[in-house]
């Protein structure tokens, strides 16, 4: 394999799959409200928010972690101000004590802070402004979810930085899935090892306390009691207990994957189950792993972090590629269990951060393994059916130019039923 494809799929892995302690949009949140307090240099009087349309979408449905149960942009804002120690960037929210709790209630009676919408922005933008009488600080995270791009201390720049530095971004265009493949079946590792341990154990731990506990709307344990305990209901089940959890602000940190816990989690825990299912080792797991995880950025290049598509739809397709390597599934089969995958429920919306995400992972897992199946058989959807293309890259990029360009209108009007701005 060539070295500069090698050393991009590591740090793709190593940069992408991060800690991050509850849904991300809330976090980042947090993140540049400490950060906009430090600027500051004492705790505002009043703060704002001025976030794109998606950033609201994943927030206002979410219960924001350590919150005592509270949701919303407002929320995540103050708790990020009280704790203000920017530096732990998206495990912000570990620390919130009762007292802060407390003094997030009173504050949100008083108004204290207020949302914005922004248009004509990316769609992961958000920008946090602290104000203490005729001083003020402002921070602006766009494109990724800890990348500030400006900070501003009464109208003055005193650190930017474009998205796009040299050094600063790694070239996703060379992933593919052949080269994926090739990559996991050859990848020291010890260049993944410590990331990679991380995911199987902070996600297998929400997984299994969404399923011990009555998280959100128990999406997995009401799935697994109506099964038997074959390896993909069990697989789909504790993926879903995962999104439970997480989505009912589970105060337990999750490994990310495109920005999104939910998608980490749907990358990785049916890839765990089946590999323990088929007694699978250490090293098969970790190379299956590398699959799922790298296959997930393939698709998710052409869409970006944030969109009217639903995100575990690449999750899980790439889940359902890595199950297909574990069963000894050639690179012709993982395409197709991927094509197959996403030629099925590439339509499903994303209508933001909440308890219904879980029903989605579970659905979105039944059809990888259903299309892991069909490739195992041969079978896979050919081309002109739908936005099937000759080759499994082209339809992930068609299906990727849908997610991005084709489905905006649809982002706008979620946002604006969702908001009330839309009569229906």
């Amino acid at each position: 394999m060539d070295q500069k494809i090698y050393d991009s799929y590591v740090k793709i892995l190593n940069d992408e799959l991060i800690p991050a302690f509850g849904c991300t949009e809330p976090i980042a949140l947090a993140y540049a409200s400490a950060r906009a307090r430090e600027t500051l240099g004492e705790f505002p009087e009043y703060m704002e928010a001025h976030c794109s349309g998606n950033i609201i979408k994943n927030v206002r449905g979410v219960r924001v972690p350590n919150s005592g149960g509270l949701k919303g942009v407002e929320t995540a804002v103050i708790l990020g101000a009280l704790i203000g120690e920017s530096d732990k960037k998206l495990e912000i929210l570990e620390s919130v004590t009762e007292d802060d709790q407390i003094t997030t209630r009173e504050l949100l009676d008083k108004n204290f802070c207020r949302c914005i919408l922004v248009e004509g922005v990316g769609n992961l933008y958000l920008s946090v402004k602290a104000i203490k009488g005729d001083q003020w600080a402002e921070v602006t995270i766009e494109h990724a979810h800890t990348n500030i791009t400006v900070v501003k201390k009464n109208g003055v720049s005193i650190y930017k930085k474009p998205y796009d530095v040299e050094g600063t971004k790694v070239d996703k265009s060379l992933l593919n899935i052949k080269d994926i493949v090739a990559f996991a079946n050859m990848v020291d590792i010890q260049d993944v090892k410590d990331v990679l341990d991380m995911q199987i154990s902070y996600n297998s731990a929400i997984a299994e306390e969404g399923l011990s506990g009555k998280w959100g709307a128990q999406i997995g344990r009401i799935f697994l009691s109506g099964y038997q305990p074959e390896v993909q209901w069990r697989a789909i089940a504790k993926t879903a207990a995962g999104s439970d959890a997480r989505m009912a602000g589970c105060p337990s940190p999750v490994v990310i994957n495109s920005g999104s816990g939910n998608q980490g989690i749907t990358c990785s825990i049916p890839v765990i189950e089946y590999a323990r299912e088929l007694e699978k080792t250490e090293e098969e797991l970790y190379r299956a792993l590398c699959i799922s995880n790298l296959t997930a950025q393939d698709q998710k290049q052409y869409i970006g972090p944030l969109s009217a598509y639903c995100g575990v739809v690449c999750a899980a397709a790439s889940a359902g590629a890595a199950i297909t390597y574990l069963y000894g599934g050639t690179v012709e089969q993982i395409e197709h269990t991927v094509v197959n995958t996403i030629a099925n429920v590439g339509g499903m919306i994303c209508d933001g951060a909440k308890a219904s995400c879980a029903a989605k992972v579970s659905s979105a897992l039944q059809a990888a393994i259903l299309g892991h199946k069909m490739a195992m058989e041969g079978i896979t959807f050919e081309a002109g059916e739908g936005l099937v293309q000759s080759e499994p890259e082209e339809t992930i990029r068609a299906i990727g130019y849908m997610g991005k360009e084709g489905m905006k209108k649809t982002d706008v009007e979620i946002l604006n039923i969702m908001i009330g701005n839309r009569s229906i």
